[in-house]
Order: structure tokens, then C-alpha cells, then sequence
């Protein structure tokens, strides 16, 4: 359960930003729309592995 403690005279809208900051960081909405269809351990290797590879090509740019 995520707890926002809200201050007196606090914005309210300012009090809904945290809360879903820290939705965000728990990761359950990620993981529920994982969880919506089957994915094939060989396909989440193969995602893995052309992320790594686009990162490493940016940060070879950057540095090169």
C-alpha cells in the first residue's frame, strides 16, 4: 500500500504527482502489461540483447 503523507495547505495536485511517482517506481503497472501476454524466453534474450547493443553504440558515439 503506498502511503502519501499529504502537508497542511499542501497542493493537492501536488500530493497526486507523488503518488504517482511512486506507483511508477513500484513497477506494478510494467508488470501487470508483462504479464498480459506470454512472451518466449528466446524473444526476451534476443530484446535484451539489441538494447544492449543500441546503448553500446550510444555511448560509443558520445564518447567517440
Amino acid at each position: 500500500m503506498i502511503i502519501v503523507p499529504v502537508k497542511e495547505g499542501e497542493n493537492i495536485d501536488r500530493a497526486l504527482k507523488k503518488l504517482k511517482r511512486k506507483f511508477e517506481k513500484t513497477g506494478v503497472v510494467r508488470e501487470v502489461r508483462e504479464r498480459q501476454k506470454f512472451t518466449k524466453p528466446s524473444v526476451k534474450r534476443r530484446e535484451e540483447r539489441l538494447k544492449a547493443i543500441y546503448i553500446q553504440r550510444l555511448q560509443l558515439e558520445q564518447n567517440g
